[in-house]
Order: C-alpha cells, then sequence, then structure tokens
C-alpha cells in the first residue's frame, strides 16, 4: 500500500487486529483510483445511548488531486461493522469522483 495512512482511535483501545483491518481496507481502495494521496481514519466511541448502548463512529477523509472526500458512517453497536459501512460508502464516493475525473 502506497497511500500515506493516519489511524486515530478515541475512546477505543489499540488492538492490531483493529489497525491491521483498516490498513487491509484502506489498501483496497488504491484498486479504485490509484492517486489518493492521504487517507486518515478514525474510530470513535459515541456517547453512550441510554438504551442502545456502546456506539461506534467511523469517519474517513481521502484526499485526491483536485479534492477531498469525507465519509462519516453514522453509529453501529459493532465497530467492524461501523468501519466496514465507512469504507463501502469511502469506495462509493471514490468511484464516482474516478467516473468524474475520466469524463464519463
Amino acid at each position: 500500500m502506497d497511500i500515506p495512512l493516519q489511524i486515530s482511535l478515541h475512546g477505543i483501545a489499540h488492538s492490531d487486529a483493529l489497525n491491521n483491518a483498516i490498513r487491509k481496507k484502506a489498501g483496497k481502495l488504491e484498486r479504485f483510483y490509484s492517486h489518493i494521496v492521504s487517507c486518515r481514519v478514525v474510530l470513535e466511541l459515541a456517547a453512550r445511548h441510554q438504551r442502545k448502548g456502546r456506539e461506534y463512529r467511523a469517519h474517513i477523509d481521502l484526499k485526491v488531486p483536485g479534492g477531498e472526500i469525507a465519509v462519516t458512517h453514522a453509529r453501529d453497536e459493532d465497530v467492524q461493522v461501523a468501519l466496514r459501512d465507512a469504507f463501502d460508502a469511502a469506495r462509493r464516493r471514490l468511484e464516482d469522483y474516478a467516473r468524474v475525473q475520466r469524463g464519463d
């Protein structure tokens, strides 16, 4: 993976498995647009909801030539699901950006 990657965890304990999952998912984004300048991923434990308990929020910020793509996945009770959904949304936006750049 050639993308400079910054990972921030807020309210979540450091985990090698979580960091590896983030690196793997960020690396896959290069298949959809190879000119990504940087990627910043923030995972945070959102404020506890009285009925739902713990909720996680994933935010991805991609810098691309001529623009920036930011994705925030609304809360989810599972950190892996929040991460997956955020990267899926980032992939879709990156594909749309690549289509516009190609003139499709």
